[in-house]
């Protein structure tokens, strides 16, 4: 398994991470929403909820 922050290969204490600081930057992008999730709303049903 590879550290999805950098592409080293992932250590047992850190795991799914390298290191502390691989998993620290992830923690972070999470808390700052640089991680989203595509809207998957149907169109008609978007239109809907803003009326």
């Amino acid at each position: 398994m590879t550290c999805p922050i950098c592409n080293k290969p992932a250590t047992p204490e850190h795991k799914p991470f390298c290191s502390r600081r691989c998993a620290e930057v992830d923690l972070g992008r999470w808390m700052t929403n640089s991680y989203t999730l595509p809207d998957t709303t149907p169109e008609d049903e978007a239109e809907d909820e803003q009326n």
